[in-house]
């Protein structure tokens, strides 16, 4: 299952330079990821202070 990020997001940027892929980019209020190209590899989830990336 892709991950996707929370409303417990505070868009502090940590994960996205952690993405391999790179399908994580700022939103308007928090960071999003593009489900579609996800592979699921928990890099962000891991580095993310909040715990805001979490999996389907």
């Amino acid at each position: 299952m892709a991950y996707f990020i929370t409303d417990a997001c505070i868009s502090c940027g940590a994960c996205e330079p952690e993405c391999p892929v790179s399908c994580i980019s700022a939103g308007d209020s928090s960071y999003v990821i593009d489900e579609n190209a996800c592979i699921e590899c928990g890099a962000c989830a891991n580095v993310c202070p909040v715990d805001a990336p979490t999996q389907k």
